[in-house]
């Protein structure tokens, strides 16, 4: 387990590394709201993870209203993920995040049942979400897969590859290769 310190700096270094704007740390830290909806986050986690759902509510409601990202409590979101720019991305209940991903402005990781079961994206390692991307229901994005800005993803994007449109398609080497298909598992 890393410690909390080493996870702020990480975090830091993540932006500067992925946001060839950042200029400072210190501008990372006082001026990122994508970083700060996560250490939000990450408290309100913690709190939903103890069964004070209330608690993580609150925290998850006043850092929409201070970021502009809506981040659920419930949501498991992993190392060096990085939101760039912020405004408008909500996170759902029951995503899941893996390592090194990164999400843009406007991308909507939503729900597709009102059921009390998985309804939300899994984002793999390595995983690049475009700016206003929808992605709806338990699909899963592979391993260093990235979705194109403005996409609508109803099903799942294999590994290393890249989706795009409304409804989303696989483009570039993926949509070449005969068998690899949109939503019909992972390649072997």
């Amino acid at each position: 387990m890393i410690g909390l310190g080493k996870r702020i700096r990480e975090d830091i270094e993540t932006a500067l590394a992925k946001d060839p704007a950042a200029k400072s740390a210190l501008e990372v830290v006082l001026a990122y709201p994508g970083l700060h909806a996560l250490w939000a986050h990450r408290l309100g986690h913690a709190a939903w993870e103890r069964d004070f759902h209330l608690t993580a509510r609150l925290i998850s409601h006043l850092a929409r209203f201070l970021t502009g990202v809506e981040i659920h409590p419930g949501a498991d979101i992993g190392r060096r993920c990085f939101i760039d720019h912020g405004a408008g991305v909500v996170v759902g209940e029951t995503t899941d995040i893996g390592d090194d991903v990164m999400l843009y402005q406007g991308v909507t990781l939503g729900g597709d049942s009102l059921a009390d079961e998985k309804r939300h994206p899994t984002l793999e390692d390595g995983a690049t979400i475009g700016a206003n991307a929808t992605l709806l229901g338990p699909i899963v994005i592979g391993e260093n897969a990235s979705v194109g800005a403005g996409s609508v993803v109803l099903e799942s994007v294999p590994p290393n590859c890249t989706a795009v449109g409304n409804p989303a398609k696989l483009v570039g080497r993926c949509a070449e290769d005969e068998s690899i298909e949109l939503g019909t598992g992972f390649p072997e």
